[in-house]
């Protein structure tokens, strides 16, 4: 029986990765999958998701207007498994969309992503993934400064000092984001 998992994880604990490690098991033995990530993330370029390893993919882009279970219903060869990269960036209605896949045409759906944001505030296709998804996963790292467990994002400026207003979307990866242990992103031994 198909179901809906939200995997998350601080910066750098290995999502992209996974999806890729995923996808590549799948494809092994002949079983298509099809592999979304957010129109808005343009770190590498729009349809790409990208690992800090190097290993890169083509994706469908989500904007705020794409019916992700249309596309899926849709496709001519049905996929084994629906992959979702940067999934914190999506909104209420394309947690709905994923849901529906599970429900209605039931296809497994793994989606990765951020749970928290900078000021420690949720995303809204985090709340909705941790209220609808039926199985949720902690992809583990280690705080960028000391060796507890990373469980939030400390986002810095320019000057490598800590931001902890602002926008809640900034596109960015090591130049702008540490993973952090709570303690860290309190008072991050940054000088």
């Amino acid at each position: 029986m198909a179901q809906l998992f939200f995997r998350y994880g601080a910066m750098n604990s290995g999502k992209t990765i996974e999806i890729l490690k995923v996808a590549h098991n799948y494809e092994e033995q002949n079983k298509p999958v099809v592999i979304f990530t957010s129109g808005i993330d343009d770190r590498d370029k729009v349809g790409t998701i990208s690992s800090r390893i190097g290993l890169k993919r083509d994706a469908t882009p989500v904007f705020h207007d794409t019916d992700i279970f249309e596309i899926v219903a849709g496709m001519e060869a049905r996929p084994y498994c629906v992959l979702l990269d940067e999934s914190q960036f999506l909104e209420k209605e394309h947690v709905f969309q994923l849901a529906k896949i599970v429900d209605e045409l039931n296809i497994p759906v793994i989606a990765y992503g951020l749970k928290n944001d900078f000021r420690n505030e949720l995303f809204e296709g985090s709340k909705y993934l941790l209220l609808y998804a039926d199985k949720i996963e902690e992809m583990k790292t280690i705080c960028w400064f000391c060796a507890k467990k990373a469980t939030m994002v400390l986002r810095v400026d320019d000057k490598g000092k800590p931001v902890y207003t602002g926008e809640q979307i900034m596109i960015g990866g090591n130049d702008r984001y540490y993973p952090v242990c709570r303690k860290c992103h309190s008072h991050p031994p940054i000088n």
